[in-house]
């Protein structure tokens, strides 16, 4: 089947093609009997997806725009299962993309999801600057998931990284683990807390920090501790930034004939489904990544709504998930 072309519905309609284009953009100038006579065409054609041309005919929007941060992540997908249950409930569709960890390639990415004119927009752990989550606040409601903000008119679900941290150290304290190095997200979102966390944990335990500069993927996680075997200052423990990070420090360790636990202990943070296979069965900080989605689905919803005007801010609790990466120090092999 042939699929309508702009020409096609401008011909269905009796009017220009420009005049077409005009309509499918939202434009003000056009008259409301020109906009119909097209909006009717489109749909008889086919021309246009329906959730589009519904928002266009009634000027409101059943589609919300997602940004993911990093599509390799399983974290994202979780959350993004959260938001779509509740969007489908609603009668929302949801359109998504990514800006791949780059604050240049995001800013592009928030300005292709602004183009198609959606309700509103949750953006998952942005690197993009806070003017320019500000700005498009200005012009619809925005969710931030895994990243803070102190603009009034956006809304933000976050876990308590600081106490996710803390979680983790005092786990593998309480397996006998003096030296635990934290292998950090870098500039990443979110980082600050989880890098807070530990120092502080480390410090309430007596124990001296051992901060490494990472990121939040496999390849930094491996190359951290390709980092530390060559400086002969690998630990007997390491809290990774997140899951992802935490198997690439574990591929790292197998590749240099180390063994997980016994030489080294390793601990992730997020519970992504990563996680829990069965060959990796991970020892990790859970954060509930699907209530996440659901409470940034829902906070969105009621700004679109105009049922608030006050900021909300959901700080949920982390808790520990004992695994197999962990043991005490010196276990047998």
């Amino acid at each position: 089947m042939v699929r309508p072309t702009m020409e096609d519905v401008a011909l269905r309609a009796g009017v220009s093609r420009a005049l077409v284009s005009l309509v499918m953009r939202g434009s003000p100038k056009v008259s409301e009997l020109r906009r119909s006579a097209v909006l009717k065409a489109a749909e008889e054609l086919g021309y246009s997806p329906h959730a589009m041309a519904r928002s266009l005919a009634s000027r409101t929007s059943t589609v919300l725009g997602v940004m993911v941060s990093d599509l390799h992540n399983a974290f994202f997908a979780e959350v993004v299962d959260g938001i779509d249950e509740v969007a489908r409930e609603q009668g929302f569709d949801i359109i998504i993309n990514t800006g791949g960890r780059s604050p240049a390639r995001e800013r592009r990415a928030l300005e292709s999801l602004l183009s198609f004119r959606p309700a509103g927009l949750v953006l998952l752990s942005p690197v993009v600057p806070a003017t320019a989550i500000g700005k498009a606040a200005e012009q619809l409601p925005v969710v931030l998931v895994a990243r803070s903000s102190r603009v009034s008119t956006v809304d933000t679900v976050n876990d308590d990284g600081e106490v996710g941290a803390r979680l983790a150290v005092d786990h593998l304290v309480s397996l006998g683990h003096k030296r635990i190095a934290h292998l950090d997200g870098g500039e990443g979102t979110q980082a600050g807390p989880r890098r807070r966390g530990y120092v502080a944990a480390m410090e309430a335990h007596g124990l001296a920090p051992q901060v490494v500069s990472s990121e939040y993927t496999d390849a930094a996680g491996a190359r951290a501790i390709r980092s530390l075997i060559a400086d002969d200052a690998l630990p007997t423990a390491i809290l990774s930034c997140n899951d992802f990070n935490a198997v690439g420090a574990i591929s790292a360790l197998e590749d240099a004939g180390l063994c997980v636990p016994q030489d080294v202990s390793v601990v992730g943070y997020d519970n992504t489904s990563l996680a829990a296979l069965r060959h990796v069965s991970l020892t990790t900080i859970d954060q509930p990544r699907a209530e996440f989605g659901r409470l940034a689905a829902d906070a969105l919803l009621q700004r679109v709504r105009e049922e608030r005007t006050e900021p909300v801010r959901h700080l949920l609790n982390p808790s520990l998930v004992v695994r197999t990466t962990t043991a005490p120090p010196g276990g047998p092999r």
